[in-house]
């Protein structure tokens, strides 16, 4: 094998390793996403804020897309269903991540004006 040839096969491999270290891109309609959110009852665990009730806080989101499309898939608890791609697809599962993106988060302790009583003097 010729050294140019062979150069050019490691930089190939090089590329399609280093695009693939890449993080998928997040797409989803957020519009969408609510209507899936509420469909499935998903604010019975995780709430209208995705923060409050029984279930893990969704808000801050700090997965990925991809990560939190597997999760749904394969939750480690019991608590939580799984959703198989008969029922939700990716885009759908997309379309819910992109919703619970927009939702805001809690506001630190110390700016919720009402706990100043609670202060030490």
């Amino acid at each position: 094998m010729s050294k140019l040839f062979s150069n050019i096969l490691i930089l190939a491999a090089a590329g399609v390793f280093s695009a693939a270290a890449l993080p998928a891109q997040e797409s989803g309609n957020a519009t969408a996403g609510k209507e899936i959110f509420m469909k499935y009852t998903c604010y019975g665990c995780h709430g209208f804020s995705g923060q409050n009730g029984p279930g893990a806080r969704l808000v801050p989101m700090r997965m990925t897309q991809s990560g939190f499309v597997n999760y749904v898939r394969s939750p480690r608890t019991r608590q939580m269903p799984s959703y198989s791609t008969k029922v939700l697809t990716d885009a759908q599962l997309g379309d819910v991540y992109a919703y619970i993106k927009t939702l805001p988060a809690s506001p630190a302790a110390k700016d919720i004006a009402a706990l100043d009583q609670f202060k030490e003097k």
